[in-house]
C-alpha cells in the first residue's frame, strides 16, 4: 500500500509542477511584431498595394502569437481583408489601369505562401 501511496504522491507533485510552469508560460512576456510590405507589378512597378503582418513574439524570437495579415486600401489606407477588397470604392478612369490592377490583384491571390511573403518581404514584383 505504501508504493501505491508513494506512487499517487509523486503523480499530485508532478501534475503541481506542470501547474507551475504553465503559469510562468501565460506570463511570459511577448513583443509586437510588424512588417509591412508592398506588391507591385513587374512590367508597371507604380500599381502597386501594402500588405501587413503582425504577430507576437518572446524574447527567445518564437512565436507566440498567430500571424495577422491584411492588406490597405489603395486610396483610403484602411485594413483591408482580401486583396481585391483594396479596389473597393474605387475605380481607374482607363482601361489599361484597370487591366494593371486586376493582374496584380490575381497575381497576389494565386501566390503560394502568401503569408511568409507578407512576414518576411519589404517588397515583391510579380
Amino acid at each position: 500500500m505504501k508504493n501505491i501511496g508513494a506512487s499517487v504522491s509523486a503523480v499530485l507533485t508532478q501534475e503541481k509542477k506542470e501547474a507551475k510552469v504553465e503559469k510562468v508560460e501565460e506570463k511570459e512576456e511577448y513583443h509586437k511584431m510588424e512588417n509591412e510590405m508592398i506588391f507591385c507589378l513587374e512590367e508597371a512597378p507604380e500599381f502597386q498595394i501594402s500588405a501587413v503582418a503582425e504577430w507576437g513574439e518572446n524574447s527567445r524570437g518564437d512565436m507566440v502569437l498567430g500571424v495577422d495579415t491584411y492588406f490597405r486600401h489603395i486610396m483610403t489606407g484602411e485594413r483591408c481583408e482580401s486583396v481585391w477588397s483594396c479596389l473597393t470604392g474605387w475605380s481607374e478612369p482607363d482601361e489599361y489601369a484597370t487591366e494593371k490592377w486586376e493582374a496584380l490583384c490575381e497575381r497576389i491571390e494565386e501566390l503560394d505562401n502568401l503569408e511568409a511573403y507578407i512576414c518576411d518581404e519589404k517588397r515583391v514584383e510579380l
